[in-house]
């Protein structure tokens, strides 16, 4: 007879079976549901080292699945990062900013990355530069507001040794003063490329510390209620480098959420070389239920990035765009790779899928693509992601960033951003995420 190791008791338990969606107790065996119904049905299955937890009542879920989530990249940096969520006013946020900069050893930062928009605090503002430099004279210190802009204390543009005479890098804007002087604000204009650049230079923590940092970010995901994440790869996220970390917690049994990992192209114009060297190296499904390989993206080439800064004018993609994503495509859809990529607009989607069908017909797609955000896809462009066989992975980010998307395109387009409910009438598979870290909460619960 199986061991059953848990019994739960008196609760409501939610079951996702059409036949019988919520039973009052539930038996488990190394892991695995034995058995589900009233509760001297599964009190029978009860032996003496069997450990009976009574619920009184409250609800018991399956684990949630994020289907985007940076929880590899986020893993390393959790433990260095003051977080803003619920924060309810800008007196609290410089309040908790003091103290982590107080404990904060040299040379580390203080990041608040992520999770928070100034329309929660009822200030309804951003803190000013002048109170975050009172708040932490001393330790340098990072705020990401969105992919819109950062603010950095004195000390902060001090260590990375921006002056007057530092230029303007591309795509993105150093706010100076009369004197030419920089103030502390960047602007990703319209690129987030400044904001992940300067965010790159802070010092990395050891090893051991991003190991133990990396474990204390899946238990706080638990605490939440994911037990399981598709990781959207990320800026700066080298494949295979900067994956020893999660590696070494999958080989010594210490992950407590599983991960299937995208691979994500990082260097301009070298994408393709990238994708032909992976695919000699690894494939989807490689790994285990714990850790596998899921496929290309989110981002595929970066002439197809187009960043969701709604305080900037819609991007148009380049030109080239077309030609080097299509060669990627064209790769992936021959190796029978998995691939999603980053969309945020209707415009870059429909251009997109030109491709997509291009490729199709000439290479029939045998796995599924996904379109990552799709806050403004059309019905039409629905449509033609389901006739592909591809599904779409939407996040709350309309939560952090509605106000602004409102004030530049209406409160009546922001009724169906994204149009949840057309793409589940229109069948097409719908996964939802976060997005976390760097502009949405990872707490699934506001998401949902």
């Amino acid at each position: 007879m199986t061991e059953i190791n848990l019994i739960l008791i008196n609760g409501k338990i939610t079951t996702l079976d059409p036949k019988s969606p919520e039973v009052q107790a539930i038996a488990i065996a190394d892991g695995k549901v034995l058995r589900t119904g009233t509760n001297d049905e599964v009190m029978k299955l009860a032996t003496p080292t069997s450990k009976v937890v009574d619920l009184n009542g409250r609800r018991v879920i399956p684990g949630l699945n994020d289907s985007h989530l940076h929880i590899i990249r986020g893993g390393l940096n959790y433990n260095m990062e003051l977080r803003w969520e619920g924060v309810p006013s800008v007196a609290d946020a410089l309040r908790l900013l003091k103290e982590q900069a107080d404990n904060t050893p040299a040379p580390q930062w203080v990041r608040v990355v992520g999770g928070w928009t100034e329309f929660q605090f009822a200030e309804k503002r951003l803190p000013t530069l002048e109170e975050i430099n009172k708040a932490a004279p001393d330790t340098p210190v990072f705020v990401l507001h969105l992919y819109a802009s950062a603010l950095l204390n004195r000390a902060a543009l001090d260590v990375l040794g921006f002056n007057k005479d530092t230029p303007d890098p591309p795509g993105g804007k150093i706010v100076r003063n009369e004197k030419g002087e920089p103030t502390g604000l960047l602007l990703a204009t319209p690129s987030a490329m400044i904001l992940y650049s300067t965010l790159g230079k802070a010092p990395k923590l050891p090893v051991e510390d991003q190991v133990n940092s990396t474990r204390h970010f899946m238990r706080e995901l638990n605490r939440l209620g994911i037990t399981s994440a598709i990781d959207a790869g990320g800026g700066g996220q080298n494949y295979p480098e900067d994956y020893d970390v999660i590696k070494q917690l999958h080989d010594q049994n210490q992950m407590t959420v599983r991960i299937a990992y995208n691979l994500f192209a990082q260097k301009a114009g070298q994408e393709l070389d990238d994708y032909r060297r992976w695919t000699e190296m690894t494939f989807p499904g490689d790994g285990d239920e714990l850790f596998r390989m899921n496929g290309a993206g989110e981002n595929l080439t970066w002439s197809a990035g187009d960043f969701e800064d709604f305080y900037e004018p819609r991007p148009d993609l380049p030109e080239k765009m077309e030609g080097e994503l299509e060669a990627i495509v064209e790769h992936l859809a021959e190796k029978k790779w998995p691939f999603r990529i980053h969309a945020t607009y209707d415009e870059s989607i429909n251009r997109l899928l030109n491709v997509f069908e291009r490729v199709n017909s000439k290479q029939p797609f045998a796995t599924r693509f996904i379109i990552d955000h799709a806050e403004t896809v059309s019905e039409r462009n629905i449509e033609r992601i389901g006739a592909l066989g591809g599904g779409i992975a939407i996040q709350h980010r309309m939560a952090y960033q509605g106000e602004i998307f409102v004030k530049r395109y209406g409160a009546e387009a922001a009724q169906a951003t994204p149009p949840v409910k057309k793409m589940l009438e229109l069948g097409v598979p719908v996964g939802a995420g976060t997005d976390a870290t760097r502009v949405a909460s990872y707490n699934p619960w506001v998401c949902l």
